[in-house]
């Protein structure tokens, strides 16, 4: 009785090898690319100290290129964090920022002061294993500032069409 189920165990420990190694064959497409023609910075003065902490805390989720960890290269891992790219590029994408409306810019920077502000982004499950994306109150300053003078810029230079998209921060 105990070999039946010591060779029952070895055979589920054995399947779940064997499919734990196919997994691996079947990767994601990555996000990489260095089209930067619709770049937010085309459309809006991004300075360097701003490009900065976009980069370390927004451009992997939200823009066309993402630093992958080592560990994205092991499945199921790998299709998880590529299912938050896809969900954080539908909902914002620095890299065709241009192409968007300029209501729809307007909302977006709103947006990201919101979610900033209240530490909702970035997100905490990718702060675990990205400690220096974690914002401190003077980043978090220096873009909230950076977004309420490119928003004011907005309004004076384009009124009508960020008139529906207006947001008070």
């Amino acid at each position: 009785m105990k070999s039946m189920f010591k060779k029952i165990f070895l055979s589920i420990i054995l399947a779940a090898v064997v499919i734990f190694l196919g997994m691996q064959f079947d990767r994601p497409q990555k996000n990489n690319s260095n089209n930067q023609t619709k770049h937010i910075s085309t459309v809006l003065p991004v300075p360097d100290s701003v490009e900065a902490v976009l980069s370390i805390a927004c451009y992997d989720c939200h823009s066309n290129n993402t630093r992958y960890p080592w560990y994205a290269e092991i499945q199921p891992v790998g299709w998880w964090l590529n299912g938050h790219i896809l969900e954080g590029k539908k909902e914002l994408n620095f890299s065709e920022f241009a192409s968007y409306s300029m209501r729809r810019q307007y909302r977006k920077l709103a947006e990201i002061s919101e979610m900033v502000f209240d530490d909702q982004m970035p997100l905490q499950e990718y702060l675990i294993m990205h400690r220096d994306a974690k914002l401190t109150s003077g980043q978090k300053a220096l873009l909230m500032a950076w977004i309420r003078s490119v928003r004011d810029t907005l309004i004076v230079n384009f009124p009508d069409s960020v008139k529906a998209g207006k947001r008070q921060l």
